[in-house]
């Protein structure tokens, strides 16, 4: 299953959001190993360092972000709702069945 991570660094002159891909098991919440390596792949060499916020600090201080904090998980399953929002839209986009005389 593919997962979407979706996280904030946070540098001197801004925050910047940025998204990361992770394929897990069916069913598997991402753990702390495979969030490092996600980062390391993307040049963000990082250690947690807030396990329940989700923080993660970079190992050489003198990197030019001071945090990366995870906002969001996405695991491509859509809420209800998403669902009703989609209908929604597709309904308003179908034509209309014309009215009786």
């Amino acid at each position: 299953m593919e997962c979407i991570v979706h996280f904030d660094v946070e540098h001197t002159d801004g925050i910047k959001s940025l998204r990361g891909l992770l394929f897990l098991e069916e069913g598997k919440a991402p753990g702390e190993q495979e969030l490092v390596d996600m980062f390391k792949d993307m040049k963000f060499d990082v250690r947690l360092d807030d396990r329940e916020k989700l923080v993660f600090k970079p190992l050489n201080p003198a990197e030019s972000y001071s945090e990366i904090r995870i906002t969001s998980f996405d695991g491509g399953k859509k809420s209800a709702a998403q669902e009703n929002e989609l209908k929604s839209i597709v309904g308003n986009l179908l034509p209309q069945k014309p009215s009786g005389l």
